[in-house]
């Protein structure tokens, strides 16, 4: 079986090597780059695909166009352009619905906010919007969020510390926000945050999750379903995590099920407020439309936890690996912690979403990181009718187009020359406030009606987060450690973030 799997690969990827050809690329200013050198470049390169696609865009002024094998469909059309994301996502919204295609490349999250359109999808959207804007919600994960911190990561932290052994950051967050998530959306602590690091299947399915994805995203559907047929390679891992991931959720219902079933109905929605609010919710806001479908809460739960879980994870790494090597960043933000909370290290003081708003310049570095590391590095559109962009491209029904988010926070045109430099000064206002940019320039949280639901409630977890560990210990990176973006959905560390930690002492202060 496996001997057939590499076969089929190495006859496909020999396939593609000789039919796929990038358009335009007379635009490249560097000759040497051959028609046939892009995509035969991202196979054998698909250890830093980001980076080797953010090259060719800048090299080619910001969009491309790829197009594929005939019998595939699989024309990809790449941009950056500001003009075009603001059109895709807001100007001429209706024209790029999800669609079947993209539901089938993210089949896991079913009936889920991210997979739907039209009236189901508003439905989906205002009941989500609806819990999130209720007056306790945010108290409930600003105190579901402060007991993870102390009773999980910083005694973590202070173990591994007195040790002075390395310690992997990245696994550190994947485990606190899988806990995190877990107890808002399921009232249920799954512990994998403990001195023990114990290992729980469902929330590593995650990894092969993202990156099963992507190979979809890459391949022509008829390779990777024969490749779920067959029940090998990256869809043999994408059911095994998949059916992970469903046996949590489901064991975690039906728990609440059963309980809640043995209480009185006024005590009910206390306890599992999130599961009983949704689909009160949404009953609300459907009107005549009627009952949940089948699956609503557990597609709307699995997408919840996957969009919690791993762009927080994401964004902490990559955030706290570029403030490791820029110590003055660090020094700058620990100053500010000191300045606008007004505490010290053997406090117990916990702060609120208000208290860590003042933090302005923890918010541009986190910004800067958003915005050098997107947690989700691109977006996949396809037109319902044929169209050009702003750009000047024209696009059919057959073409993908990718928004590529990680290569927009690498263009000298929108971000300057000195695009590549971590400068949280780059958010800061002339007045000493939080400078904001257009959605179409900086996309971390998508834009247009499809706008992350979570951004505030991101931006809070995020800030407590950062500010407790940067306030009580300093990073270090394990030198000859190798740090570089994983193929996949999501824009974890592939090899994960080792460093070592420095408690930070009141006379250090």
């Amino acid at each position: 079986m496996v001997f057939l799997e590499y076969l089929i690969i190495i006859i496909f990827l020999s396939f593609l090597v000789f039919h796929y050809q990038p358009q335009k690329l007379k635009t490249l200013k560097d000759r040497n780059w051959l028609p046939l050198g892009l995509f035969s470049e991202i196979l054998t390169n698909l250890h830093r695909l980001h980076d080797v696609l953010a090259i060719y865009l800048n090299r080619s002024g910001g969009t491309f166009m790829l197009k594929g094998p005939w019998f595939a469909n699989m024309d990809m059309l790449l941009t950056t352009d500001p003009l075009d994301i603001h059109h895709v996502l807001s100007k001429n919204f209706p024209n790029y619905p999800k669609g079947q295609n993209y539901r089938k490349l993210f089949d896991i999250f079913g009936d889920g906010i991210v997979n739907i359109d039209g009236h189901l999808w508003e439905i989906h959207r205002k009941t989500i919007k609806s819990l999130f804007t209720q007056p306790n919600f945010q108290s409930v994960l600003e105190a579901v969020v402060w007991k993870k911190v102390e009773s999980g990561l910083l005694p973590v932290l202070e173990s591994i510390s007195k040790t002075g052994m390395e310690i992997d950051l990245q696994d550190v967050f994947q485990r606190f926000t899988f806990d995190t998530i877990c107890k808002v959306l399921l009232e249920y602590d799954p512990q994998s945050l403990s001195p023990n690091f114990p290992y729980i299947r469902c929330e590593k399915a995650w990894v092969d999750i993202t990156e099963g994805m992507l190979y979809r995203h890459l391949l022509p559907p008829i390779f990777w379903k024969l490749q779920r047929l067959l029940k090998m390679g990256n869809e043999k891992k994408l059911s095994e995590a998949y059916n992970a991931v469903d046996h949590f959720v489901d064991k975690c219902l039906a728990r609440i099920q059963h309980e809640s079933s043995n209480m009185e109905s006024e005590h009910v929605h206390e306890s599992f407020g999130l599961v009983t609010s949704l689909v009160t919710e949404f009953k609300s806001q459907s009107g005549n439309f009627g009952y949940p479908p089948k699956n609503f809460v557990r597609d709307t739960i699995v997408t919840l936890m996957g969009a919690g879980r791993d762009t927080t994870t994401t964004t902490l790494s990559w955030f706290f690996y570029l403030v490791a090597k820029n110590p003055v960043v660090e020094e700058k933000i620990r100053e500010e912690i000191q300045t606008f909370l007004e505490m010290k290290v053997d406090d117990q003081k916990n702060w609120n979403s208000k208290e860590v708003g003042k933090l302005v310049y923890l918010h541009g570095a986190l910004c800067e990181a958003l915005r050098l590391y997107p947690a989700i590095p691109f977006n996949h559109k396809i037109p319902l009718q044929p169209e050009i962009l702003p750009s000047g491209h024209q696009v059919s029904q057959n073409t993908r187009i990718i928004l590529y988010y990680y290569g927009m926070g690498r263009m000298e045109k929108i971000w300057g020359k000195d695009c590549m430099e971590f400068k949280p000064e780059r958010w800061i206002s002339e007045k000493g406030g939080i400078k904001h940019e257009p959605s179409n320039k900086f996309v971390a949280f998508s834009g247009g009606p499809r706008t992350c639901l979570g951004k505030d409630m991101s931006f809070t977890q995020l800030k407590i987060v950062a500010s407790t560990i940067i306030y009580h210990y300093h990073i270090e990176l394990v030198e000859g450690h190798p740090v570089i973006p994983s193929a996949s959905m999501v824009l974890m560390m592939k090899h994960g973030l080792k460093v070592r930690l420095t408690k930070i002492s009141e006379e250090n202060i």
